[in-house]
């Protein structure tokens, strides 16, 4: 017998906020679902109402960090359309997000080695968003052609990497100089009206004088 729908979802979610806890301090292979029931107040055999298995818990949350990040940050920069604002925005948004979810760093790291699939899936699917945001501001001209999944895979390292060294480690939100460098860095190396030049001609001069000379090359 299923519970009452609202009761349901409302246990559901303690389960899944229980497994975060569990799975950040004690780590996926340390932790149990006794582990996870003792911290959500509820009965161990009421775990398997909703979760077959301790892996597919830890499948489930993983998923909802991913849904409910992707969510903040699409509210924090719903109506912007300059893309400046939208990337500054973005990054405040991931930054507040860690700081809510500290344990979001150690899960989907250990997902690496619980669950592959779903590990990959978490950034392709935050990648495919971010990718489809760049490549519409390239066709409206606010930002260079560039390959878009390549370029949101960067912007994700060097969110990532800075929520890591401040957000983590200093339990703060990065302090202003680091915002300001960090944006320095993404509008400059993103904004449309720069152009290669100086080491950018170097490494078109280089590749296309080793395309020649593999073009010479006998078979």
């Amino acid at each position: 017998m299923r519970p009452p729908q609202a009761r349901g979802q409302r246990t559901r979610q303690r389960l899944l906020a229980a497994a975060e806890a569990a799975f950040g301090s004690r780590g996926y292979f340390a932790a149990s679902v006794a582990d996870i029931t003792r911290r959500a107040r509820v009965a161990q055999g009421t775990f398997y109402v909703y979760f077959p298995s301790k892996r597919a818990i830890f499948e489930e949350l993983v998923r909802q960090l991913s849904h409910d990040l992707r969510r903040s940050i699409q509210q924090r920069v719903a109506g912007l359309t300059d893309r400046r604002e939208v990337e500054r925005e973005g990054f405040l948004a991931f930054f507040a997000f860690i700081r809510r979810h500290r344990a979001m760093y150690r899960i989907v790291r250990q997902a690496e080695l619980v669950h592959p699939a779903i590990y990959r899936w978490y950034y392709r699917r935050i990648a495919e968003g971010y990718a489809r945001g760049l490549r519409a501001a390239m066709a409206q001209g606010q930002l260079r052609p560039l390959d878009p999944e390549v370029l949101a895979y960067c912007l994700m390292g060097i969110g990532d990497f800075l929520g890591m060294r401040w957000v983590l480690w200093e339990r703060r939100a990065p302090p202003p100089r680091v915002v300001e460098a960090m944006m320095d860095f993404v509008l400059g190396g993103m904004d449309a009206a720069a152009r290669l030049g100086g080491m950018g001609a170097i490494a078109r001069r280089s590749a296309g004088g080793v395309s020649g000379r593999a073009a010479a090359r006998p078979r």
